[in-house]
């Protein structure tokens, strides 16, 4: 599961100029080319499978799981959220700077230049705001994929003794394997019988960053050294 706000790609192209007020589109905003179909891939038929040899699809299994169905459905929540945020923001940007590019034959080239910088500053912050988001939503991801880990690790080891496994690989480590060996599905029964979902929300990173600028650094104590000795006197 990946997901990145689309407007990152917007507000790239957000810059603006006193030369031209207008924002211009992004080609990124353009739809991609369909790619090439896949091909078929032919069905195996497969040896025995060998024993106490066991398989697994962590992907497969957080993927399949009703939790990890959640959190993929929650993030594009998340995601449609920052989306509406950050265009509404760029609309209001490239509305006024259509307004600023109609007034251009009646301002002086100062109060022209005045107003497109100021455009320019806060077309610089959206980027800036849009990148942050964007960190933010990756942190986001990592951390709910991480409490499904975390979830899902002593499953994995219960049914791997369940199984009497001896070993187990991931599954992008193998080619081709015998079903049989494959102990994702028993996995996600137990993930989807222990938890569904669980609440969260888009990191902030914006905030723990002056938190951790208020704090500042420790006071430096300087510990004085030891007395100078007298000099010997002359006898």
């Amino acid at each position: 599961m990946t997901f990145k706000p689309f407007a990152v790609g917007l507000c790239a192209a957000a810059a603006l100029t006193a030369g031209s007020a207008i924002a211009q589109a992004p080609a990124a905003s353009r739809p991609a080319a369909p790619a090439a179909a896949a091909p078929a891939q032919q069905a195996a038929t497969h040896g025995p499978p060998i024993a106490n040899m066991c398989i697994i699809s962590v992907e497969g299994a957080i993927g399949g799981s009703t939790v990890g169905k959640y959190v993929d459905t929650r993030m594009q929540q998340i995601v449609a959220q920052t989306n509406a945020e950050l265009t509404g923001e760029k609309t209001s940007i490239d509305n006024d700077a259509k307004a600023l590019d109609a007034r251009r034959a009646t301002l002086d080239q100062s109060t022209l230049e005045q107003q497109a910088s100021a455009l320019q500053v806060r077309a610089n912050a959206l980027q800036r705001k849009a990148q942050l988001r964007d960190r933010e939503v990756s942190a986001t991801e990592q951390k709910a994929v991480a409490r499904i880990g975390q979830e899902m690790s002593p499953l994995i080891t219960q049914v791997y003794q369940q199984r009497n496994c001896s070993v187990l690989l991931q599954r992008t480590a193998v080619v081709i394997a015998n079903p049989a060996m494959d102990i994702t599905p028993a996995v996600v029964t137990a993930l989807n019988a222990k938890i569904t979902q669980f609440a969260f929300d888009r990191e902030r990173l914006d905030q723990a960053q002056p938190a951790a600028a208020a704090g500042g650094a420790p006071p430096i104590v300087q510990t004085p050294g030891p007395a100078p000795r007298p000099a010997p006197t002359k006898k």
